[in-house]
């Protein structure tokens, strides 16, 4: 080998390994674990965050066009005296309540509901919590028939342009378009140990890595924590846990949503609903831009002119 390619290789290889891993904090968790951590049974799930953060709070059921979905909860209630439309996937705390609940993967209604909730809370001029927590959306023959697709997209147009604040806040796992289906809002923010992704690791290691057992190392390569989210500026925060994880204290991090809450919407609720709507649709066409994309784009084809060149 060329020792002046070899040296160009290595200054690349590393130029690219510190984009990577530039990231402020130490002794991180790994990939895998924070989606171990997202899973971990008992972990607090949007119900018991409403029950913690609201001073009272009112479910409400129904799509209005087929029935209710027991994995996606909703309906309002009051922080401070301020109302509030409160809307979530639902996961069970146990093997029975996660049956019931269809381990938080939602049917067409469910979103069909998130989104009726959305438009009466637009109608009374009440901001929007969504609390995110789903491996993805229900893929069973019925929610085919009845228009998974369309549920999920229709959401997503008329989430972008609500006259009101919303903020989303994925507590567990973000999975795929279960996910964006109530994802949409003015600002994103996750849970330290919450993980957000087109996939599932074990979905991601079967199809690309044709190894169901890599899950561990695809976990690693998807980027799919907070921290990398945060440092690509695809959400707005990290929202703290307790070192042992969110289930060993929900209190804590309840506190800490409930903050984040009182302040965005002290802010939030006092500007006009275009100002909401134009930066809301801003925020999402900038979605995969970030500082030195260009930097680590030219370093990115430099590795790839190198290798050619040594093959060649």
């Amino acid at each position: 080998m060329n020792k002046k390619h070899e040296e160009l290789l290595k200054d690349s290889v590393s130029r690219l390994e510190e984009f990577a891993s530039s990231d402020p904090r130490t002794k991180e968790r790994s990939s895998w674990d924070c989606v171990l951590l997202s899973r971990q049974q008992g972990r607090p799930g949007a119900a018991t965050y409403i029950d913690l953060i609201c001073d009272d709070f009112m479910e409400l059921h129904g799509d209005r066009t087929f029935g209710d979905d027991p994995a996606m909860i909703g309906g309002i209630g009051t922080i401070e005296g301020r109302a509030i439309t409160f809307i979530g996937n639902r996961k069970g705390m146990n093997l029975r309540e996660n049956i019931e609940r269809n381990y938080g993967m939602s049917n067409p209604e469910g979103y069909r509901k998130a989104l009726r909730l959305a438009k009466q809370a637009e109608k009374f001029n009440r901001p929007i919590v969504c609390f995110i927590d789903t491996p993805g959306a229900f893929p069973g023959l019925g929610a085919e028939e009845r228009g998974i697709g369309e549920a999920i997209a229709r959401n997503l147009k008329e989430f972008s342009m609500l006259k009101v604040p919303v903020l989303s806040f994925i507590i567990g796992e973000g999975g795929s378009g279960g996910a964006l289906g109530i994802g949409v809002g003015d600002k994103l923010y996750m849970l330290e140990n919450a993980v957000y992704s087109v996939i599932t690791p074990e979905g991601f290691a079967s199809i690309l890595l044709r190894d169901p057992s890599r899950a561990q190392e695809a976990a690693e390569a998807m980027k799919m924590t907070a921290r990398d989210l945060k440092r690509f500026n695809i959400i707005h925060d990290i929202i703290p846990e307790v070192p042992e994880g969110a289930h060993k204290d929900p209190q804590f991090t309840a506190k800490e949503i409930r903050k984040t809450i009182i302040r965005d919407f002290n802010t939030l609720c006092s500007k006009p609903s275009a100002n909401l709507v134009r930066y809301r649709i801003r925020k999402i066409r900038g979605i995969g831009e970030f500082e030195g994309s260009d930097a680590w784009w030219t370093t990115l084809m430099d590795v790839f002119k190198l290798t050619s060149d040594l093959r060649s």
